[in-house]
């Protein structure tokens, strides 16, 4: 019905249900539209109408459905050799640059790629003479609707534009009518067909609890009959976990969804298509426009959000006249939302019939044999898997696995081995108070590496090249070093030299000598001070104090020397006692 007015150049608005062929409706107006060189040989075109910038333009929302159109156009276009492009995000950019410079008659893409490609000014839009819209009510909701304002104002403002869909809600017909030009609507149905929905699918809902439903999908799975599956969900999560559950249970299954890499994604799809695999588990990206021979079994394993997502769901089976069946597990908390989706496209399952994986209607109603469990036998396991479809390297940057981690299979960058760091050993020696447990001192250890460091020039030159030490850390006591040590001790020997010289004036005596004499011996090590015997020490010392000061005296007053008088430290038990004297001197 389209093909004659879309060959006539007039804007066209086209809604059909699922199945029926619209990828062609639109195709072949829009091949026939474009000027090739087989044209301009066989005298049907002049020779300046060639140009090497794309002459159709086609946006579509998803990746699978840009690869899907691109492939039925090459198929269409092979006689007459029309150059095809498919763009869109997740590959690499040289690939389509590349191919735009040899020049494309055109170009299948999604909004963002075709975005940043006309903004780098690597794809010319000046000489478009057609627009196609492809899943249009989609095209322009609210996510999509500012990037397509932007491809369509640099369009040439003379073109032809057409929008297809399967839903085409009125408010998206008004929003279209704002881009085009006397538009033509035609609406196809069948005469037999007045609903909503294909009349060739076989539609079923239950009401399944949550934690039931992969037993519930495990046993559809294994119905009589059953060919191809593709099972939807509303989150990516649910997705990955029902496709990790069903492979556990012996099922070849595969994911789709926005968390996995573009390369991962191509890879399930393939392998679904080619038989590999015959369980897809998908999310919405794979519910529009996604057409695979021989789906007998659609299952909403999560109610869908509107009655347009139910309706591109179940029309992945059913396609081209086949027959399928479509089976919605709806949850409790999910009933209000289906009997919206229920009520606005008039179906008779308001209230779904309670269903559970030993329900006997669920296994009369699906074909389902008795005694089927939930695990697959393996006598039935006869399909390849996933892993058997080879993964293409499509140049992404920042890719996702598989199972959605980053990076995929891609091999990890050789990491540079450095070189094992040559650290020379510092030396330390052990001290303790100042004094080496060899018996020298810090000090002369420290002249000794300084003397054995400082060699004349002769030296110097005749002398092989030896590594540098570093310098060697001195462990002190309380920040004091061995030079200050010293300098305090010969501070305290000067200021007992008088006590000193009372002694040597003395008459000696026999038993003096004999005491002088282990004093001549050389000085044990001193041990090192702690925090615990500080203060004992500090005791004996203020105790020891007074009684060598007054041994000192008398010796001091029978030579008649000027004794130095003794300060008087004041200390908080005197200072008490000071203050009391003074009050009572005050009170009396």
């Amino acid at each position: 019905m389209t093909l004659p007015v879309a060959l006539s150049g007039s804007d066209v608005i086209g809604q059909a249900k699922t199945g029926t062929g619209k990828t062609l409706g639109f195709g072949l107006p829009l091949l026939e539209r474009v000027t090739v060189p087989a044209d301009v040989e066989a005298g049907r075109a002049a020779p300046e109408l060639l140009t090497d910038a794309p002459q159709a333009l086609v946006v579509v929302p998803t990746r699978e459905l840009c690869q899907q159109v691109t492939n039925d156009l090459l198929t269409a276009g092979k006689v007459r050799a029309v150059r095809v492009l498919s763009i869109y995000g997740g590959r690499a950019y040289e690939p389509q640059v590349e191919a735009l410079k040899k020049g494309v008659d055109v170009v299948v893409g999604t909004p963002g790629r075709l975005l940043d490609l006309a903004g780098q000014k690597k794809l010319r839009l000046s000489a478009v003479k057609s627009l196609v819209l492809d899943e249009a009510d989609e095209m322009l909701d609210l996510g999509f609707l500012p990037d397509v304002e932007k491809i369509i104002q640099m369009l040439p403002a003379k073109r032809q534009t057409m929008l297809f869909s399967a839903t085409m809600p009125g408010q998206v017909i008004s929003l279209a009518r704002r881009y085009m030009s006397q538009p033509t609507h035609i609406r196809a149905t069948a005469p037999d067909d007045e609903g909503a929905t294909v009349a060739n699918i076989t539609q079923h809902v239950f009401r399944a609890h949550s934690l039931d439903k992969p037993e519930v999908v495990a046993r559809v799975l294994q119905a009589e009959g059953r060919g191809l599956v593709m099972i939807f969900c509303r989150t990516k999560r649910t997705a990955a976990d029902i496709a990790d559950q069903l492979a556990r249970r012996g099922f070849a299954s595969g994911a789709v969804h926005g968390d996995l890499g573009q390369g991962a994604r191509e890879q399930a799809l393939r392998a679904f298509r080619n038989g590999k695999v015959d369980v897809l588990v998908a999310t919405d990206v794979a519910a529009r426009g996604i057409d695979v021979e021989g789906v007998t079994h659609v299952i909403n394993y999560q109610s869908p959000e509107d009655e347009k997502t139910y309706l591109h769901r179940i029309g992945r089976t059913g396609r081209a006249g086949a027959s399928g069946t479509a089976i919605t597990l709806v949850d409790w908390d999910d009933i209000p939302r289906w009997q919206l989706i229920n009520k606005a496209l008039d179906l008779p399952f308001n209230e779904p019939e309670e269903t559970y994986s030993t329900s006997e209607h669920l296994f009369e109603l699906l074909n389902i044999p008795e005694g089927t469990t939930g695990v697959l036998p393996r006598a039935e396991r006869t399909r390849a898997g996933l892993d058997a479809e080879e993964i293409e390297d499509l140049g992404e940057t920042g890719a996702r696995g598989p199972r959605g981690g980053r990076g995929g299979r891609r091999s990890a960058a050789p990491v540079e081995e450095r070189p094992a760091r040559t650290r020379t050993p510092r030396p330390r020696r052990r001290l303790r108070g100042g004094v080496a447990v060899d018996g020298t001192t810090g000090e002369t250890g420290e002249t000794a590496v300084d003397t054995a460091a400082v060699e004349s020039p002769a030296d110097a030159e005749t002398a092989p090249a030896e590594p540098r030490q570093p310098r060697r850390r001195r462990r002190t006591r309380a920040g004091v070093t061995g030079k200050a040590a010293a300098a305090a001790e010969a501070a305290v020997a000067t200021a007992e030299g008088p006590a000193t010289a009372v002694a040597d004036t003395a008459p000696a005596q026999p038993g003096a000598e004999a005491a002088a004499e282990p004093a001549e011996a050389p000085a044990k090590p001193r041990r090192r001070r702690t925090r615990s015997t500080t203060a004992a020490k500090a005791a004996e010392a203020a105790a020891a104090a007074p009684s060598a000061e007054a041994e000192a005296s008398p010796a001091a007053a029978e030579e008649g020397e000027p004794q130095p008088a003794r300060r008087r430290r004041r200390t908080r038990g005197a200072a008490s006692k000071a203050a009391e004297a003074t009050e009572a001197t005050e009170a009396s």
